[in-house]
């Protein structure tokens, strides 16, 4: 019997048959199905082929005796027969339309129905010949804009990132299951995810071992791996049921420290530490740190000894990016950065009173409680409080409140910033919450500066959420002038926040940094839909990371009472 599809490879194709129905304008809930069963799909451990084949598919949430079905015929005929059928109508270029900023379903639909473009090649000519503009909706900015994206995915064809939110808990995994093995000394996750990008392509483990092939050989057997790429004694590469690849390498014990300050900073990082230690006298390779007159080679299981015996304080892996760091830690200047256990409450989460709100008030409250917190804010969207909700809402934090009482309750709202930079909630409703986050989910093109600039004015707006709106992989930052708004924030008293989606990370490091250089404190939030998302708060304090901020640069590693000293005076 042919093996059994990958949980990725399944999602995949229910995530295709969810484009092709919205390129035909089908019902929206349809759509949405597809789309969060493939979700699930992916975050399941087991095979979910296997599961469908069972008949057991059925009891994960989100998927039903209908989407199990479609589980089945990928495996008994390598494809659900709606989406063969699909594909033979829609060229394929079509859906990558979509993906393009600006080239919603129904705008790509148009491109290829009303003028005739099936390929992206002749989309590009299209948009350089000015033709696009004569569809309504669409101008010389959306032309420019989808020249901007062609180009960019021309020059980066390769194979498509997966998110750190994605990775860090595989390879988290992935450690902890190799340091049980007996002939394990030290393991770690190394690479891009270990400095905490935002997004890999591969996941790096490196190891040291008394009997190295047995743990290359353990790592191939674990119960997760669905396909073994490559075995040896002192390496293993395998891939995940999720589609994740993992480069294992074993080395003996003395050069750890080394194989692994090599696998961690990034090429930039690397190259001018090696540059700097050749005008020593010095050559660094994955194995040691020879002395090039005597040849004597320094070796070591400890990557900070490596640094040290180099002349610098010991860099932090997120840190490690030729940004100024090997300066810094020159000097003994690098800061001690902030920590997760340093932050104390939540300041961005919904609830199920917000519509794409996945558990209950009671139920992200209690999340909070286990995971230590001293305050915790519920701001759900201002568009599903309307019509008295609100004021329910206030009465249920209330009835909760009471059962935990060991939990500061933040009543507060995620209020929309509407294009002339009003907030949609009024200010008499405004003045009864805790915890105000503002952000823009509308006309996110319209005065993308400005309108946040005067939502900041408000008194009772406190954090501005997600400041530019990307999505990683699938939409471009807004053109928001950040330095204005971080200048603006001091200004007013007001937040900036990063939010810790995996596909957010908005702020994004660099700017992080440029506001902690300002003098501007920013919160780390999980912006969690569901309790387990809470955990997003990780990697919001990776990106605070990242952005050299310590423990004193984040609102939210303070006691609440200190918090509301900071924030500015409401009226």
């Amino acid at each position: 019997m042919p093996a059994l599809p990958r949980n990725d490879e399944v999602a995949d194709q229910f995530d295709l048959l969810a484009d092709l129905l919205e390129l035909e304008g089908a019902d929206a809930f349809r759509v949405i199905a597809y789309r969060r069963a493939a979700a699930r799909m992916r975050e399941t451990s087991g095979s979910i082929a296997q599961l469908a084949l069972d008949g057991e598919a059925k009891r994960l949430p989100g998927i039903g005796k209908t989407i199990e079905e479609k589980i089945v015929q990928i495996v008994e005929r390598g494809e659900i027969e709606a989406l063969t059928k699909k594909k033979a109508v829609v060229p394929p270029d079509v859906v990558a339309f979509m993906k393009l900023p600006g080239l919603g379903p129904k705008t790509a639909a148009r491109i290829w129905r009303e003028l005739g473009i099936t390929t992206l090649d002749e989309l590009k000519a299209a948009a350089e010949a000015q033709r696009l503009r004569s569809l309504t909706g669409l101008g010389a900015k959306s032309e420019e804009k989808i020249l901007k994206a062609l180009a960019r995915r021309a020059e980066s064809p390769e194979t498509p990132r997966r998110l750190l939110g994605e990775g860090l808990p595989a390879v988290q995994a992935a450690v902890a299951a190799l340091r049980e093995h007996p002939a394990a000394v030290a393991v770690s996750e190394a690479g891009s995810v270990r400095r905490r990008r935002e997004s890999f392509r591969d996941l790096d483990l490196i190891a040291s071992a008394t009997r190295p092939a047995e743990l290359t050989g353990y790592l191939t057997e674990l119960p997760w791996v669905v396909e073994v790429v490559a075995h040896g004694e002192t390496k293993a590469t395998v891939v995940s049921q999720e589609g994740l690849r993992f480069d294992l390498r074993v080395v003996p014990p003395e050069s750890f420290g080394n194989l692994l300050q090599h696998f961690t900073g990034s090429k930039d990082h690397n190259v001018a530490m090696r540059e700097e230690a050749v005008r020593r006298g010095l050559s660094i390779s994955e194995y040691g740190v020879t002395a090039v007159e005597t040849g004597e080679t320094f070796r070591t299981a400890d990557e900070d000894a490596l640094y040290e015996f180099l002349g610098y304080q010991p860099i932090p892996p997120e840190l490690r990016e030729n940004g100024g760091e090997l300066e810094a830690a020159r000097r003994g200047e690098l800061p001690v950065l902030v920590e997760l256990g340093d932050v104390r409450g939540d300041l961005h989460t919904h609830t199920h009173w917000s519509a794409d709100g996945k558990s209950t008030l009671e139920e992200m409250v209690a999340a909070a409680v286990a995971r230590g917190y001293e305050y915790y804010a519920i701001t759900d969207h201002s568009h599903n409080l309307r019509e008295g909700r609100l004021h329910a809402q206030l009465e249920e934090i209330e009835r909760v409140r009471e059962r935990y009482p060991q939990l500061r309750i933040l009543a507060g709202v995620e209020a929309n910033i509407r294009a002339n930079g009003e907030v949609d909630v009024a200010d008499e409703d405004l003045a009864l919450l805790d915890w105000v986050v503002a952000s823009v989910h509308q006309a996110p093109d319209s005065r993308p500066t400005e309108r946040v600039l005067e939502a900041m004015r408000n008194p009772y707006v406190d954090c501005i959420g997600h400041l530019t709106g990307r999505r990683i992989g699938k939409r471009s930052a807004r053109d928001v002038d950040v330095e204005r708004v971080i200048e603006a924030a001091l200004e007013t008293g007001t937040f900036l926040e990063i939010n810790g989606q995996p596909d957010r990370l908005d702020l994004r490091d660099m700017h992080a940094r440029a506001a902690k250089e300002a003098g501007l404190k920013l919160v780390v939030t999980s912006d969690g839909h569901q309790a387990r998302a809470q955990s997003y708060v990780e990697l919001a304090v990776a990106q605070a990371r990242r952005g050299w901020l310590t423990r004193d640069d984040v609102l939210n590693t303070r006691p609440w009472a200190e918090v509301e000293t900071l924030r500015k005076r409401r009226p």
